[in-house]
């Protein structure tokens, strides 16, 4: 069976990878990477953590002597980097950390595979999972293509930025066979209620304030999290080595339109009055470096592979919010403990 690395399989955009990989390719023998940080849950993947393709493995790929032992004692042939410090208010506060897991972490990752691919190369395959924040911040017009420059702005976007270059830099100096591909923001199912839409989502079911940084107007390209999944099986098994694909979802919203029609939605599966949720918006300091606008060109690998989305963003927000609703267990879990005390610094 041909064996697959996935590092952070555990966590959001990961899970989803994972459980496609595991029920898609049963020729597959899929490893799971996660050091099950906070934002990592074995809860996500329940439903195939007893596939005889799949194997869990905990650790971390900071950890360059674990990395090393891992790639020799399993000989993957493939390898889809998904371990990433991923958020960008955590990434003000805690930067070092995001350099260790963004940078080292890959590294690692890479100097493991050049050792085991080494003379033979030939149906390998190094696929890094990015972002569009490594573009930096767009104006009122214009979309990042794959030869956008890049311009990072915050710890977070830059730590990628160099994730990123350090690939590239392995493929041309060694002649390591990778994708890359860059994504726009991911929504849907599992998500860690940290980032905007589940954060909040679990606040308007706890009726406790939605904090929008400035004046809202912020705009970002939304992604729903299985179309991104099948778009990343498209390029690992079909993309073109030593290529950049970008993946978005042709779908730009204000922040505070996003908010709004979120709130919408809220009401109506909650059964509360028109208007309701919506009272609980409210504005807060914004952040430091916050980028003005992020939109992908995603023809690319629309032309190339044929992908594109497949739900509209209202449809995608609609299951979304009931996945949530569906899975109150789930998610009192995730937000009980350090998560509170994380909150209320972030965001009071």
């Amino acid at each position: 069976m041909k064996k697959i690395l996935i590092t952070g399989g555990a966590g959001f955009i990961g899970s989803h990878v994972v459980r496609r990989f595991v029920n898609n390719y049963p020729n597959y023998q899929i490893f799971n990477l996660d050091a099950l940080t906070y934002a990592g849950n074995l809860e996500n993947i329940t439903d195939i953590q007893d596939a005889t393709n799949y194997t869990f493995v905990k650790g971390d790929i900071v950890d360059a002597e674990f990395i090393n032992d891992l790639f020799q004692k399993h000989q993957f042939e493939g390898v889809l980097n998904l371990a990433a410090e991923s958020h960008v208010d955590r990434s003000i506060t805690d930067p070092l950390s995001f350099v260790r897991t963004n940078v080292i972490g890959t590294m690692n990752l890479l100097n493991a595979a050049k050792t085991i691919w080494s003379g033979n190369m030939e149906g390998k395959r190094f696929y890094h999972i990015s972002t569009d924040e490594v573009y930096g911040s767009l104006g009122a017009t214009g979309l990042f293509t794959e030869t956008t420059p890049y311009d990072p702005n915050s710890p977070y976007s830059a730590s990628k930025a160099s994730s990123d270059h350090f690939v590239r830099a392995y493929g041309e100096t060694y002649g390591l066979p990778y994708v890359i591909t860059n994504c726009s923001n991911n929504y849907g199912p599992n998500h860690f209620p940290e980032k905007l839409i589940p954060l909040f989502i679990n606040n308007i079911i706890t009726n406790k304030p939605l904090p929008v940084y400035g004046d809202g107007n912020y705009t970002r390209d939304w992604l729903f999290v299985e179309d991104h999944a099948v778009a990343i099986d498209l390029v690992f098994h079909k993309g073109k080595n030593h290529e950049t694909y970008n993946i978005g979802g042709f779908n730009e919203w204000k922040n505070i339109d996003l908010v709004k029609l979120l709130c919408q939605q809220m009401d109506v599966k909650l059964g509360r009055i028109e208007g309701e949720s919506a009272k609980l918006i409210t504005y807060v300091k914004d952040r430091p470096g916050h980028d003005l606008r992020y939109a992908i060109d995603a023809s690319k690998i629309n032309k190339e592979l044929g992908w594109k989305p497949s739900v509209t963003f209202e449809e995608g927000l609609e299951r979304t919010i009931d996945w949530y609703l569906s899975n109150d267990a789930w998610l009192k879990n995730v937000t009980s403990g350090a998560y509170a005390n994380y909150y209320e610094k972030q965001y009071q």
